[in-house]
């Protein structure tokens, strides 16, 4: 029986460009969905707390003051470091400066984007990290095409009309679990993506875990998604 992760990173530097003027005055993780009357973040740290985790490091930078009072005043419930980039490092030596400040280096870790807001079994998803024995695990998601899909016969006649089908492909959901030794493989300059993950991938070290049937999963990025997101919420409440 293996541990399961107790420390996560939560990345939250960024600018949020396309959910202004939601974020004139605020980081993106700081904007709040409708109805909630908590931030994004703060629905991230319960999440990350419920499935285990102790110590979160968040990684801030666009107006990290606002995110700082704000971790200050809120009544968390795990322990939370922030740690700001003093020049921008790119995403992957980002992450990397972030994880040194995890309180255990030698033990594996979660690692969020700071604009999701997602529902499923971390503890599952470490496990399915630990059976591959990968290096890194990415969480996969399969989001809703925003647009009606249209279906042909091989004729050319249009037999159906789907709207917002799920999209054939997965994509990147922005939840990690990460092993000790990824961090050593991380830029300290530079996006991981273009680098570490590739060359993981080669030599099939990168593990990715479909999230489950059902799972809730939301991408925060412009204001139809703050919309949408506090109308899921409605319907899962009622």
């Amino acid at each position: 029986m293996h541990t399961f992760p107790t420390q996560a990173v939560v990345l939250a530097g960024g600018q949020g460009s396309r959910l202004r003027p939601y974020t004139d005055d605020r980081p993106k993780p700081m904007v709040e969905i409708p109805g909630t009357g908590t931030p994004i973040i703060g629905h991230q740290l319960s999440w990350l707390a419920a499935e285990g985790v102790t110590d979160a490091v968040v990684s801030c930078g666009h107006l990290a003051e606002v995110l700082q009072d704000w971790l200050a005043d809120a009544d968390l419930p795990l322990r939370v470091t922030t740690v700001v980039e003093s020049e921008p490092l790119g995403r992957g030596g980002g992450l990397k400066y972030a994880a040194a400040h995890l309180p255990d280096p030698a033990q594996p870790w979660y690692a969020t984007n700071g604009d999701i807001w997602t529902r499923f079994s971390l503890r599952e998803m470490a496990e399915f990290h630990a059976e591959r024995a990968a290096t890194a695990t990415l969480a996969l998601a399969r989001p809703r095409i925003p647009w009606g899909a249209v279906e042909t016969d091989t004729f050319g006649h249009i037999t159906d009309f789907i709207e917002s089908p799920p999209s054939p492909y997965l994509i990147n959901a922005g939840v990690y679990v990460f092993s000790p030794e990824f961090t050593k493989l991380l830029p300290d300059l530079g996006d991981h993506e273009r680098t570490t993950f590739p060359q993981l991938a080669r030599d099939r070290r990168l593990a990715g875990f479909p999230l489950p049937q059902g799972a809730y999963w939301r991408a925060i990025d412009t204001a139809k998604d703050l919309t949408e997101a506090a109308k899921e919420l409605a319907t899962q409440v009622a």
